[in-house]
């Protein structure tokens, strides 16, 4: 999912290329919304080790430098995607916990326009849809 070589993608966004960048990078391309424990867990199989902070200033860094996107799904620990630029969202299922994502519903970017902004500047919206995935509907 990386549209681009990891170090290549570091070295875009301005950011030194290190070892747990490029594990983190990869697990976020093999794990979409992983939260942090999954992705420490697939670094640390890449790397041999590395310390839950480094992870978590690694996932700190990709997102300040747009290569990541943090969600945080009501009730879940925070989740992190290498799907950025766009206003998408998210559907959530109530019993196992499974997150895809879901392209704005109509048109161009329609939920950027709220009935009232209140004065502010809008340029993002995050929309979650709450259910039941195939896999617990059948279970």
């Amino acid at each position: 999912m990386l549209p681009v070589d990891p170090t290549q993608a570091l070295r875009d966004a301005g950011l030194r290329v290190t070892g747990p960048r490029i594990a983190v990078l990869e697990a976020l391309s093999a794990h979409p919304h992983a939260d942090t424990d999954t992705i420490a867990t697939a670094a640390r199989t890449a790397l041999g080790a590395v310390s839950t902070q480094a992870v978590y200033d690694v996932l700190r860094a990709l997102s300040d430098a747009g290569l990541a996107r943090r969600i945080e799904p009501a009730g879940s620990p925070a989740r992190f995607e290498l799907r950025v630029g766009d206003n998408h969202h998210h559907v959530v299922c109530r019993v196992c916990g499974a997150i895809a994502d879901v392209d704005c519903a109509v048109g161009e970017r329609p939920c950027l326009d709220p009935s009232d902004s209140h004065g502010f500047v809008i340029d993002e919206a995050e929309v979650t849809y709450w259910g039941v995935c195939p896999d617990c509907t059948s279970t």
